[in-house]
């Protein structure tokens, strides 16, 4: 199921969505971010609005960069949270990437709501990714959450049963549940012992995961071939290392062990949907996939 089946009831019939990711504690590998990127490019996004970062950075900690700007004139960029508008065939998508504030988190949730509210919004996405004791050769673990329960039905995806510190991806669900957004959290687990970025593999699962939600085309361009190499470069580093390789061996035991229930009906009609789904806008005449 996806996310436009809920009953309509807050704006208008077509559907507007909030996809939302924040560098920073919530973007293991830059795996979150860089999903969204790849949707403002291939999705083609305009920039809406752009948050003042005066009120909610400090910038010791995400300082301003300076670079050669493309007249060649020296151009400050400020860290901040910017709004792009991707127009799509079924859905208007609301694209928002951010960096997580050092200040003023209900401020900054308000603000970014505000917008949603503007910009006729129905439901909020938010990306993330986390470190986890997972194996680099096996699928990256995806988990949806969500706080509405009309959701929880509808597209099969558990209440968060998380308790403990969180960061702005977190609170920025919470509220908009609280403002009756339907809303709805993607994370993908990042083996924790290559936590550096990029990480396309996981990159890749956050999109696949976003096309199945959304029901909207992700071409993937370069990202599967990405993913791939990365993981042999992960495995040569392993089997330079014995105790690496070891610990791998025993995180891929442990990850075949607990997914044998998973081999469902309910898993492979899911992938077959995703594959007509592909097919059928290929022969509209859609972007060609990767």
């Amino acid at each position: 199921m996806t996310i436009e089946s809920e009953p309509a009831g807050r704006h208008s019939a077509r559907q507007t969505v909030m996809v939302a990711a924040f560098e920073g504690w919530n973007d293991a590998g830059g795996a979150a971010t860089a999903a969204l990127d790849h949707l403002s490019e291939t999705w083609q996004a305009k920039q809406v609005r752009e948050l003042d970062p005066e009120l909610y950075h400090d910038f010791q900690v995400n300082r301003p960069v300076i670079e050669p700007g493309p007249d060649g004139e020296r151009v400050l960029t400020w860290p901040t949270t910017t709004i792009s508008v991707a127009e799509l065939p079924e859905r208007t998508v609301v694209l928002v990437h951010g960096i997580e504030p050092s200040f003023r988190w209900r401020s900054y949730c308000a603000e970014l709501l505000d917008l949603a509210d503007e910009l006729g919004v129905r439901s909020v996405v938010t990306l993330g990714a986390l470190l986890a004791d997972v194996p680099h050769t096996r699928p990256i673990p995806m988990s949806a959450t969500t706080e509405s329960e009309g959701l929880q039905a509808v597209l099969d995806v558990e209440p968060s049963m998380y308790e403990g510190p969180t960061g702005i991806v977190g609170v920025l669900q919470h509220e908009a549940a609280a403002r009756d957004f339907q809303s709805v959290s993607l994370w993908a687990a990042v083996p924790h012992y290559v936590a550096n970025p990029p990480s396309p593999k996981a990159t890749l699962a956050i999109l696949t995961r976003v096309e199945e939600l959304l029901a909207e085309s992700v071409p993937l361009g370069d990202l599967p071939e990405d993913a791939e190499a990365w993981q042999h470069g992960v495995d040569e580093l392993a089997g330079e290392d014995a105790e690496i390789s070891e610990y791998v061996a025993q995180l891929e035991e442990a990850k075949d062990t607990a997914d044998l229930p998973e081999a469902s009906g309910e898993a492979i009609a899911r992938e077959f949907e995703r594959y007509l789904r592909r097919r059928d806008k290929g022969d509209k005449g859609g972007p060609a996939q990767g």
